[in-house]
């Protein structure tokens, strides 16, 4: 032992926060692969994301009954940790973008085969993270000797500690990882090192874990209560429909058909079961809501500005907001906000705390909503089918006028200056007159739709220059990077590079392809000829931008450059997503904390562990319903969604509350006792009638 405690546990508790930094991790940044990486939308990342959570939360109901009823808790959870392991290696090894890419153009040729893989290991590690998750704090309790119940209690307060450290500084640091640029032949994300590391740390777990074997108390498999639950369930309904003929007297409860073979104080320890239970039928709801954090809340931050002054964050950091949180709010709640309610005199039950933390998460999606339609105002409208967008840009020292034909639309462009993007029906625009002063040039034009162009003019010595440029970006660029092109205006040809970006040689007026840098980024800009070398510090671009930069000047070390906005940077702050967050957490202390208090002080002794996987099947069930609401609606936008949630939420707050109003408060150790005095009754009974049997025996 050590301080007290059985050394044994020091290696649980390290086991812990490994597996639970492995998780964290991985799925912090696991909806940004999907999107980036698999290039799948934002509906199926959404959906599959989901699907993951929800079987992750199926299986512990699985890797209870096989430790309760085969293996035990140890062998269970080295076998399953082995599982774990190995699907989170695979997951590093099917992010690695060199594994398909035979052509080297910074792409998978493939993208199956790493969705297959992918696949692969997100199975294999929800049948680990779920299998071991009911045993590894069970399993620590088991090391503890009946009279260290003081010291049992704080193993849990350290284990549940070590569970949010491992969360917390791994939704920190797989961001970072993600972020970082790797790659053979092409420099890409690091999901390769976003996974690697929670893989390592899952075989860290695993090897920890193995040391302390020797130390470890192993209780052998004693069979599982859930089984004797179902099979008392299963037994009673059948039996009642059976004896369904009118014939047949009722009984009290529809359970008490199971009497005929199974005790009475399983069928009474059943009931209270049940009876939490079918108050649980509501709160997938608020797990709907409250898993989207990191899915839906995360793509939204994709959209915004993340630039916190001195660092950047990344979308997926913004989820590292709720354990932070936590840590704050729990403390808060229970010694401030508790007892200033007590001396309200309101009594604030269990069941009413549940129905306020459900009633704040719909409240948070509403703030959701709020946001994104805040964000939606500030995002480019690009055009659609059988429309196309122009914007001039003037090169010249005079001022411009450009006329679209069929008399559609005329505007004034300044020397040096570029307009906005102006749409136009494709079928309609069937020319453009340039003129600059008295000279004027007529311009054919013919568009194909869905497309961007960018007219550059300019008056020359030899006559008007207009030429329509492609501009071949259609959306706005994710995860916060920049599109940079150059247009030269130089009289001779020039070599730009920007950063370690070479854009080549660039002729005289024309214009470069976009390349893509990270946001919030100040690389300098290099312009270089045979005669001239000159460099300038750009602007700051911003996050999720899109710029034409114009080289006018080059002499000596001087470059004079303009910027054509194409397409504007986010302007939304991340810190905006704090509100939701915040009002979420709120909602998660009052009803998470609060409902599994409520359902170990409603349920025996002996069944907490049924109550536990009926806890966990809410959350399953939860993340499911996320897949159908969200593809039953059919909502083009994302701020209808969070409020379609928001709705159902409170629509199923409301049904809740009137369930909590009509429950009544039991004391199961009452119960107990009460059916421990009827037996006693009953054994004493038995034995009086055994001994006057004996004595009446002996008299013969």
């Amino acid at each position: 032992s050590c301080f007290g405690y059985p050394l044994s546990i020091f290696f649980i508790i390290i086991n812990e926060f490994c597996e639970r930094f492995s998780y964290y991790g991985m799925r912090a940044v696991l909806v940004l692969y999907f999107k980036y990486f698999l290039q799948w939308d934002d509906n199926l990342s959404t959906a599959i994301y989901h699907t993951f959570v929800a079987l992750c939360y199926l299986t512990p109901i699985l890797g209870a009954l096989i430790a309760d009823s085969w293996l035990g808790k140890f062998k269970t959870i080295v076998s399953l940790s082995v599982v774990y392991t190995i699907g989170q290696a695979i997951m590093s090894v099917s992010s690695i973008n060199d594994l398909t890419d035979h052509n080297q153009d910074g792409s998978p040729d493939n993208v199956q085969v790493h969705i297959a893989l992918s696949m692969i290991g997100l199975i294999l590690i929800a049948l680990g993270t779920g299998g071991i998750k009911p045993c590894v704090s069970a399993f620590g309790g088991d090391q503890f000797e009946d009279d260290q119940e003081k010291q049992r209690s704080r193993f849990f307060s350290i284990f549940y500690l070590s569970i949010n450290a491992g969360s917390l500084l791994s939704t920190v640091i797989t961001p970072i990882l993600r972020a970082q640029e790797c790659g053979i032949h092409s420099k890409q994300r690091c999901y390769p090192l976003a996974f690697g590391v929670p893989a390592a740390l899952m075989a860290v777990s695993l090897i920890v874990f193995v040391i302390g074997s020797r130390m470890y108390k192993k209780v052998q498999p004693q069979g599982n209560i859930m089984i004797e639950v179902f099979k008392c369930v299963g037994f009673a309904m059948k039996n009642r429909f059976r004896h369904r003929s009118k014939e047949f007297p009722k009984r009290e409860h529809w359970l008490d058909w199971a009497s005929e073979k199974y005790d009475k104080r399983l069928i009474a320890q059943t009931k209270m079961v049940l009876k939490v239970l079918f108050l649980y039928i509501p709160l997938p709801m608020f797990w709907a809501l409250f898993d989207q954090q990191g899915s839906r809340w995360t793509l939204q931050a994709t959209t915004m500005d993340g630039n916190f002054g001195a660092i950047q964050i990344q979308p997926d950091q913004m989820q590292t907001v709720n354990p932070i949180l936590i840590v704050i709010m729990v403390p808060v709640v229970d010694a401030v906000v508790y007892p200033l309610i007590k001396k309200c005199k309101i009594n604030f039950t269990p069941l009413r705390k549940m129905t306020v933390g459900m009633f704040l998460a719909s409240l948070a999606f509403v703030a959701a909503a709020l946001l994104q339609v805040q964000i939606d105002k500030t995002l480019p409208v690009f055009p659609a089918a059988g429309q196309s967008q122009i914007k001039v840009i003037n090169l010249g020292t005079d001022d411009a006028v450009v006329q679209f034909e069929p008399q559609l639309q005329n505007v004034n462009v300044m020397s040096m200056e570029s307009t906005g993007y102006m749409t136009f029906e494709t079928s309609q625009l069937q020319s453009l007159n340039v003129t600059f002063g008295d000279k004027t040039t007529n311009k054919v034009v013919k568009l194909t739709g869905r497309d961007r162009h960018t007219l550059e003019v300019k008056n020359t010595m030899t006559g008007i220059v207009a030429e329509l440029l492609p501009d071949e970006v259609t959306s706005k660029p994710e995860e916060g990077n920049n599109l940079i092109r150059f247009i030269n205006n130089l009289p001779y040809t020039v070599n730009v590079t920007m950063g370690d970006v070479s854009f080549e040689n660039l002729m005289s007026l024309a214009a470069s392809n976009y390349s893509l840098f990270p946001g919030g980024r100040k690389d300098k800009i290099m312009v270089s000829s045979s005669s001239v070398s000159c460099s300038v510090t750009p602007k700051g671009f911003g996050f999720g931008s899109a710029y034409t930069i114009v080289i006018h000047v080059c002499t000596g070390d001087t470059l004079n450059v303009t910027y054509s906005e194409d397409i504007p940077p986010n302007t939304v702050h991340m810190a905006w997503q704090i509100p939701q967050y915040f009002i979420l957490t709120c909602a998660e202390v009052v009803f998470s904390i609060t409902g599994l208090e409520f359902s170990y002080s409603q349920a025996p002794s002996n069944m907490k562990a049924v109550l536990q996987a009926g806890w966990l099947l809410t959350v399953a069930v939860g993340n499911i319903i996320v897949l159908i609401v969200a593809e039953a609606s059919k909502l083009s936008e994302q701020w209808a969604e969070y409020v379609l949630f928001a709705a159902l939420l409170l629509a199923v707050c409301i049904i809740f509350a009137v369930m909590a109003y009509f429950y009544t408060y039991v004391d199961p150790n009452e119960i107990e006792a009460q059916l421990d005095e009827e037996e006693k009754k009953k054994d004493k009974k038995d034995q009086d009638v055994y001994e006057k049997q004996a004595e009446a025996d002996t008299r013969m």
